[in-house]
């Protein structure tokens, strides 16, 4: 691919890739402006190592493996701040009370409204407690793979840890939180 094409390709980029890559993006940061600020990170990434890029992947794969590092970058800068995620956690897995449950999209009802916000308050502050609980590494590895929804090969590259050790982790992980959760939540 030679350097003129593409430049011609990079003023596409904003039409062709933004509004993917905001999608990307919001879903794993839960916060609009910040989503904007990675995607417009990345294209000023994408288009200052735009003469590196070989063709050996679609520019929206080679822009999101950049958006993906920008988004890892975010979570350790504000690791230590215990960042503030949307979090899915599969509880049980079989029984009446089967499924995943998503906190922030918890059904409303439309009476006592403040009283289930309070509520809703309450059960993520437990629920981050019980993270913040975890040893360090589950709840890197758990926030990773489960909120932030990167791959598996990432995650071991990034933290040089095999694919079974992540999900003995993961397991790990879930088993503590849910015993958190049950013994300060549900049994409250």
């Amino acid at each position: 691919m030679t350097e003129e094409q593409v430049v011609l390709n990079t003023d596409k980029w904003i039409d062709n890739y933004a509004d993917y890559m905001y999608n990307y993006a919001v879903v794993r940061v839960n916060n609009g402006d910040l989503a904007k600020d990675l995607v417009q990170d990345t294209f000023f990434a994408g288009l200052k190592s735009a003469k590196n890029f070989q063709g050996k992947s679609t520019e929206r794969t080679w822009l999101i493996s950049i958006l993906k590092r920008k988004i890892i970058d975010y979570y350790r800068k504000i690791n230590s701040k215990k960042g503030q995620a949307e979090v899915r956690m599969n509880f049980y897995d079989d029984g009446e009370n089967e499924g995943n449950w998503l906190e922030e999209r918890v059904p409303q009802s439309w009476d006592n409204q403040s009283e289930k916000t309070i509520e809703n308050e309450e059960l993520k502050s437990q629920l981050d407690s019980c993270i913040d609980a975890l040893p360090e590494k589950y709840a890197m590895v758990f926030r990773m793979k489960t909120i932030q929804e990167f791959e598996t090969e990432e995650i071991c590259k990034e933290l040089d840890i095999t694919a079974s050790n992540l999900w003995v982790i993961i397991h790990r992980a879930r088993t503590q939180l849910r015993k958190c959760m049950e013994d300060n939540w549900f049994n409250n």
